[in-house]
């Protein structure tokens, strides 16, 4: 497997999405999780268009050419959640498939898509190398088995195809999710308990069951280890480019990534 280039440089795959990686938009991102309860329209309404710009900048910058767009692009989603993705997926002119182990989300959104499949993202419903890109973000971290869902997307995707593999950290901010941003730094089962205490109900994420321990360190492990791929790019979704580099450093990045994106070529 080829190493990443140095960390003061930029990986090819990613040369298209740098320009995009501003400090505004890391802003205006931030700005926007504190809708995502009460106004998840809005909330999940932009991340599903930056994620269209992220994939498509990737796909992209992958592309030896530079030439490759998502036009008939085929695309999986692993737990996309709210059908907003689905609906900027399919302007962007992609084939856009979403899996999701229930429908809830989407039913409360409101939203229907003829292209949502029902199934576990460890046991992926779908033949092998049926995908050009297959997509999972802030998923990992609800799964027990992270990585066997990383080996399950990697091989429904065709040879020469990319994956892409975000997640939320344990130990950055928002590891927690809703139950707070220094809580689950006590303790995943007392950030339960206080969120709990002070909402009069239990939360959404439930540590140990539907929230686990995910680290960056380890998805970098599992990133040079995987067999069948060629790790691409690994850098923090959220900040911009010029803090990439937060990756490379053990223990600082377990705290400052935040959020991991690891980018694969199916072999």
């Amino acid at each position: 497997m080829r190493k990443l280039s140095p960390a003061w440089l930029v990986p090819p795959a990613l040369r298209v999405w740098r320009s995009k990686a501003t400090l505004k938009r890391a802003f205006g991102l931030l700005g926007a999780f504190r809708f995502e309860q009460t106004d998840p329209g809005k909330f999940y309404g932009l991340l599903a268009r930056d994620t269209v710009d992220l994939i498509r900048a990737i796909w992209q910058g992958a592309d030896p050419a530079g030439q490759a767009t998502l036009q008939g692009t085929r695309i999986l989603d692993v737990g996309g959640g709210p059908g907003y993705f689905g609906i900027a997926f399919s302007d962007a002119g992609a084939e856009y498939i979403t899996c999701e182990p229930d429908v809830g989300e989407m039913s409360a959104a409101g939203i229907q898509l003829q292209s949502s499949v029902r199934g576990s993202g460890l046991d992926l419903p779908f033949r092998s190398e049926a995908f050009d890109i297959t997509y999972s973000s802030n998923v990992a971290e609800h799964v027990p088995e992270p990585w066997r869902m990383a080996e399950e997307m990697l091989r429904v995707t065709k040879p020469g195809g990319v994956m892409i593999y975000s997640y939320t950290i344990w130990l950055g901010p928002f590891g927690g999710h809703e139950t707070g941003l220094w809580q689950h730094y006590v303790g995943g089962e007392f950030a339960a308990r206080r969120y709990k205490k002070t909402h009069g109900v239990e939360p959404k994420n439930r540590w140990g069951e539907s929230l686990f321990d995910v680290g960056c360190g380890e998805g970098m492990h599992f990133a040079q280890q995987m067999e069948g791929a060629e790790l691409l790019a690994a850098f923090p979704r959220y900040h911009p480019w010029w803090a990439w580099w937060m990756v490379k450093i053990p223990g600082l990045r377990e705290f400052a990534v935040s959020n991991l994106v690891l980018v694969f070529r199916k072999q």
